[in-house]
């Protein structure tokens, strides 16, 4: 079978059924968005919204394109032109791999919240992913994969670690 990108089978779909992610740390500032306004009022949308379809909500759940999405829930102009549809692409992959595409999504255009960011690392975390798998995934190297386990909570991210003696800490009156 051959495969064929998402990005050929743009649907679609109306405002009301695409819902935001809750774990997107991309944030834009006012500037951006404005840009971003006058780019799709311009140009219109030349991009797709990535989504996840949810079969039993009838609910599309973005992916990527949160910010072309809330251009047209505040701006009736697009929103009027466009008939309230977003286009729309396709991904049917679970929720970890979700977060996975977002967050290669991001880093790809550019920054996004380190908070955010670290909450991402901890859910991937606990849902039983590896550094490894985070850092091959999300293109992070162990460092900042540890720079954003400290946020979050050091001691239950590292609760499954085995750690060494490496020196023992003496008295100077001892010596």
């Amino acid at each position: 079978m051959e495969y064929k990108s998402p990005a050929y089978q743009v649907i679609p779909v109306p405002i009301g059924k695409i819902k935001p992610n809750t774990y997107n740390p991309n944030a834009v500032a006012p500037p951006e968005m404005e840009l971003l306004y006058e780019s799709i009022r311009v140009d219109g949308y030349t991009m797709p919204v990535v989504c996840y379809y949810d079969e039993q909500k009838d609910e599309y759940i973005i992916v990527d394109g949160f910010h072309r999405y809330r251009t047209m829930l505040d701006h009736p102009d697009i929103y009027e032109r466009e008939r309230g549809l977003l286009p729309v692409s396709v991904i049917d992959k679970p929720i970890d791999e979700r977060m996975a595409s977002t967050i290669r999504h991001n880093r790809a255009r550019g920054s996004h919240s380190v908070d955010l960011m670290s909450n991402i690392v901890k859910e991937l975390h606990d849902m039983g992913r590896s550094d490894a798998w985070i850092s091959r995934h999300l293109g992070m190297d162990k460092d900042e994969i540890l720079r954003l386990k400290q946020i979050t909570g050091l001691a239950e991210l590292f609760r499954d670690i085995q750690f060494g003696q490496a020196w023992q800490p003496t008295d100077p009156e001892e010596e």
